[in-house]
């Protein structure tokens, strides 16, 4: 019973089954997409690679604006700076010491050439002068006397009733006296030609630029001290003009030479002057010549010490080039060997050592270095170097003056 109420148990075994067909065909698809997907991303991720390398480079070459060269045909003129000065211009001093009595003229007012322009009160030269006509008088008495009594004393040596030697001695008498009223004469005169001077004129006529005295003011005549400026007066009918001309352009600042000023408070308005000397000899520090220029000003327009511009015409003789070149400040580069421009050429900026004329300002006449035609690079990276390769920017330009 016990052996039939219990089974006995057999052990479990698997049984592995073959793969059908299918099933293998379906591994060798799914291990060719596997394939094919890896090698898809492998290959996506090299392109990847290889474009981003690509814009790396591209975004490492540097982009430039640049300016292509044209030759002009016209010359530029020259504008220099300059300072307008009084044709005549004179500082009015006290010939006499005193007081000034009283005053006529002040600043801005226009005086004719002998106007009277103050009094001063000269009480000692007045007092000196008394006294030196008195001894005049003295002196022409004496001359009076000493003359009569040579004359007597001759008539009477030709009767021989006195000596050679007593006659000599009032001769003698006579000719001293002669000198001491000769002398007193001239101090008067001396002492009357100060006395003159308390009156002062002006001297041309002009505009009083200073007053530097008033009523009652002591009046030094620079005896003991230097003297006081009493009034300053200037003729500004006619202005004189200075400008330094560089030796380079000396041929356009010819004696004649008609020359355009221009002022910064009378906007658009041109004034005509001429160039009526020069100081014929070049500063070595400046490398400058002076040379002055004079502006006819009846109106008294243009006041003296102002800031002109003299704008030069080109001389139609210079022998200069009928053509000429110019670059942008802003395409200049300092670098130890000289002045150097770089120029765009096939994709890289070559540098060029340039020769520089006039100045501008803004630009820069080139003498040799460049031709036109060439692109010139604007505001240069102080990195760049010859070779370095560039792109042109769209937004370049054209050059002309």
């Amino acid at each position: 019973m016990e052996d039939a109420n219990h089974k006995v148990e057999q052990p479990l075994t698997l049984s592995r089954k073959p793969f059908s067909a299918i099933q293998k065909g379906a591994v060798v698809v799914l291990t060719c997409v596997v394939v094919i997907v890896v090698m898809f991303g492998l290959l996506s991720r090299k392109h990847s690679d290889k474009v981003l390398g690509e814009a790396t480079e591209r975004a490492a070459i540097p982009a430039v604006t640049t300016l292509t060269l044209k030759a002009t045909e016209q010359q530029s003129e020259l504008v220099l700076p300059g300072n307008t000065e009084a044709f005549v211009d004179a500082p009015i001093y006290a010939r006499t010491n005193g007081y000034l009595k009283r005053w006529y003229l002040d600043i801005g007012g226009r005086a004719r050439q002998g106007q009277l322009l103050a009094d001063i009160e000269t009480p000692e030269l007045d007092r000196q002068v008394e006294q030196a006509r008195a001894d005049l008088q003295t002196a022409q008495e004496n001359e009076k006397l000493a003359q009569t009594t040579s004359d007597r004393w001759q008539k009477l040596l030709k009767d021989d009733a006195v000596s050679q030697q007593e006659t000599d001695q009032y001769v003698s008498d006579l000719q001293a006296k002669k000198s001491t009223l000769n002398s007193a004469n001239a101090n008067l005169q001396r002492l009357m030609q100060l006395q003159s001077f308390e009156k002062v004129y002006a001297p041309f006529s002009g505009v009083i630029t200073a007053r530097n005295t008033d009523i009652g003011a002591l009046i030094d005549a620079g005896s003991g001290g230097s003297p006081k400026e009493l009034f300053h007066i200037s003729d500004v009918s006619l202005l004189r003009i200075y400008v330094s001309v560089p030796e380079v352009d000396l041929v356009s600042a010819r004696n004649g030479a008609p020359v355009d000023l221009t002022l910064d408070e009378y906007p658009g308005k041109t004034y005509r002057g001429t160039v009526v000397r020069t100081s014929d000899a070049i500063d070595l520090a400046s490398r400058t010549m002076r040379v002055e220029i004079d502006l006819s000003n009846p109106k008294d327009e243009v006041k003296t010490g102002a800031y002109v511009r003299a704008h030069f015409k080109p001389a139609a003789n210079s022998g200069e080039h009928a053509t000429q070149l110019t670059v942008p400040a802003n395409a200049l580069l300092f670098r130890s060997e000289g002045l150097r421009v770089a120029l765009l050429q096939d994709g890289r900026a070559q540098l060029k050592p340039i020769t520089v004329g006039r100045d501008y300002g803004s630009a820069l006449e080139v003498l040799s270095g460049v031709k036109a035609g060439d692109k010139v690079i604007l505001n240069p990276s102080d990195s760049l170097t010859s070779g370095a390769p560039v792109k042109e920017n769209s937004g370049r330009g054209d050059q002309g003056r």
